[in-house]
Order: structure tokens, then C-alpha cells, then sequence
């Protein structure tokens, strides 16, 4: 398939019925969002280099997954509070959709339902597997599931019309039905951290200081080292001097030789601001404040607190959210007058807002005991 054909895909009723998977390497489009840099790129590559190796991007979307995983929800049905909290695959279903939802931009939550057709379990499916195959109008009638050579094709519908897969996307500018995930945003900031952390451990295995360059002399004859004699400095230089076990170690030159250091100007050297202002952006790209993740110069915030309290505001509820409300949505056919949402008075980040409200309500004089009651969400 020609990089055309992907594009035309990217749209609701382009060219053939199914795509390129998400994750797979195909030039220059991630799910219909372009990066830049070198091309081909993959999801598990991505995910590679930010989650696995970075610990700024792998501590923040820690922090914003656990943190919708473990967010109190409203009282709800047993058989309900059993799906929505139970785990898949070993890890938590909440936290394991936030994350897919992060770094990919796209969840699918399949519904396994029992002999009597009543939902038994939530199963969190890879998004990078999945694949949304549409029908000639562009409306998602199957999902397709790749695991190695073995392809499982899932009706997007039952026989009775109900939801099989659950598909909670972020939103997307320029593709109809896939998501946009923080990965791609954070990919250049993310590159940046990681080279400045190989610079740095580079030049810790150099003594911490820059090399020099060994200069012969050719004196008043004029003669020039043979190549037996360079390839024979080079090895004893590389044995005897090179990598941090042998730091420190003085240096004996022979007639004709002399060692002369390069030095660094400071800008050059400034590489622990440069990895500090690409972590912020990597914490930025995933809605966390970086003073959460112990980073300097951040004054936005007056202290942890505040910083703690803006995280969840701004970022775990919007996304526990669009979870909650995905799952709502497509669980519906099965249980009745369902509502699945947070339950904001019981998280402790928020309990300054919640005083301030009570304290509001209970001194305006003006409004009925039923009045307050309903404004502070009291049955």
C-alpha cells in the first residue's frame, strides 16, 4: 500500500476498507498524525525510547494513569462496580485504558459476556493490534486484531446491536477514526533528554572532562609518523586511557609528542539545563506540573499542593472522564439508568474546594436548607 492510499484512509470512505495498523512502520503517518525527523516510524519504537527508557515520560504518565485508576467512583450496581473495577490482564482495566489513551491515543475495551449474555468481563485490547475496518460510508463495522501471524476479526455490533468493543478515543483533527495520543507531541523533548543523558554518561566514562588531541612534532626534518607507528599510538591510547577505569591515569609521550586539550565553552557544557527544559516539556506534553516530578525552576505553582491539585483538575478528571463516559455509553444496552463518573468529594486533592463550596452555600441566608442540599449534590 502506497503512502497515498494511507492518507486516503485516514478519512471516513477513502479508497479500501481497512488501513495500516496503528504501531506498524509505515512512512511518515502515526494513526493520520505526521512526526518529523526520520522516517519509518512504529508505535513500539515510540514507546521504547519514552516509556521503557525515559524516566520523566514513563513518571508521568505513571502518575496521570494510576491516578484515574485509582479515582472513587460514585456508588454504583455491584454487578457494575465488578466490571468497571476488576483488572485485565493482571493490571488495573481504569489505569491500563488511561495509559492506551496517553501514549496512543486510542483504548479498546472488549465486552466478554457469559451463557447468559449479561457482560462477565472488560478486557483491555492492545491499540497498536487493532485495526478499525468501515464500511463503504466510513462507519466502523469491525475491528481487526493482530497478534504475530493470527488475526481476529471482532463485529463492532452483536446480533443484538450492542457494542463488542468499546473504542475511547482522544480527539484527532484530521482522522475520523483514530485518536491522537501525547506520545508524538512529547517524541522530539523525549529525544533531546535521552541524547543529553548518553552525552553526560559519555563524558562521566571520559573522566568528566573533554579529550584532547595528541599532536606529533615533526621537527627540523620534517618527518611524519609511519602507519605502523599511528596504528600503534591509537591501540595503546585506546587500552591504556580510554573509559573511566582508567581516569586519572598520567600519561607518558614518547620524543615528538605532545597532548593538547580541547576545551568546551560553558553554553556547550550546559547540559543539565538543556535536559531539565526538555523534561518540562515532556511533563507538559502529558498534563503533569513538573514541579510533581521533581524538576527545577518551576515557579508556577506556590507549593505541591497547588501543583497537585492543578494535575487533577486539568488532567486526571477530564480523562477519568471520557473514560467513565465511553464506558457508560457502550455498558448502557445492559444496565439501566447507569452513570458511571468520579466521586470528587472523596479525593483529598480536592477537599480545599469542596470547604470553600460548603462554607459558600452554608452562609448565603437567601436559600432554602433544600436549596443548599441540591447545590452541594445532597439526596
Amino acid at each position: 500500500m502506497s503512502i497515498w492510499d494511507s492518507l486516503a484512509l485516514a478519512f471516513k470512505g477513502g479508497g479500501e476498507r481497512t488501513r495500516p495498523p496503528l504501531g506498524r512502520s509505515y512512512i511518515g503517518s502515526y494513526g493520520g498524525a505526521f512526526f518529523s525527523g526520520e522516517a519509518p516510524f512504529s508505535y513500539e519504537g515510540r514507546v521504547r525510547e519514552a516509556y521503557v527508557e525515559n524516566a520523566v515520560a514513563q513518571r508521568a504518565v505513571r502518575i496521570v494513569a494510576e491516578g484515574v485508576g485509582g479515582a472513587p467512583l460514585s456508588p454504583m450496581d455491584d454487578t457494575l462496580a465488578m466490571l468497571v473495577n476488576a483488572t485485565s490482564a493482571g493490571q488495573s482495566l481504569l489505569e491500563t485504558v488511561a495509559a492506551h489513551l496517553l501514549l496512543h491515543g486510542n483504548a479498546y475495551v472488549q465486552v466478554m459476556c457469559g451463557i447468559d449474555e449479561q457482560p462477565a468481563e472488560l478486557f483491555a485490547l492492545r491499540p497498536d493490534r487493532i485495526t478499525i475496518e468501515p464500511d463503504e460510508k466510513g462507519w466502523p463495522i469491525a475491528y481487526v486484531y493482530r497478534a504475530g501471524e493470527h488475526q481476529t476479526r471482532i463485529a463492532a455490533l452483536d446480533d443484538r446491536g450492542r457494542p463488542a468493543i468499546i473504542h475511547i478515543k482522544a480527539f484527532h483533527p484530521t482522522d475520523d477514526h483514530y485518536g491522537l495520543g501525547c506520545l508524538g507531541a512529547a517524541a522530539k523533548a523525549v529525544a533531546v533528554h535521552n541524547a543529553a543523558a548518553q552525552w553526560n554518561r559519555a563524558l562521566l566514562e571520559n573522566a568528566a572532562r573533554p579529550s584532547g588531541a595528541l599532536v606529533f612534532d615533526p621537527g627540523p626534518d620534517g618527518s611524519a609518523l609511519t602507519s605502523d607507528q599511528f596504528d600503534r599510538l591509537k591501540a595503546e591510547m585506546e587500552a591504556s586511557f580510554a573509559g573511566s577505569g582508567n581516569a586519572g591515569k598520567p600519561m607518558l609521550l614518547e620524543g615528538g609528542l605532545k597532548w593538547e586539550r580541547m576545551s568546551m565553552t560553558p553554553a556547550d557544557m550546559d547540559f543539565v539545563a538543556l535536559k531539565a527544559a526538555a523534561a518540562r516539556e515532556i511533563a507538559l506534553a502529558f498534563g503533569v506540573p513538573p514541579m510533581l516530578l521533581g524538576l527545577p525552576g518551576d515557579n508556577s505553582y506556590a507549593n505541591y499542593r497547588e501543583a497537585n491539585r492543578a494535575l487533577w483538575r486539568l488532567t486526571i478528571l477530564p480523562l477519568a472522564g471520557k473514560i467513565l463516559d465511553g464506558l457508560s455509553a457502550a455498558l448502557g444496552d445492559w444496565f439501566e439508568d447507569m452513570s458511571l463518573a468520579v466521586d470528587r468529594d472523596q479525593i483529598p486533592a480536592l477537599s480545599e474546594d469542596r470547604e470553600r463550596l460548603w462554607q459558600q452555600v452554608s452562609e448565603a441566608d437567601f436559600l432554602a436548607p433544600e436549596e443548599k442540599r441540591a447545590m452541594l449534590g445532597i439526596e
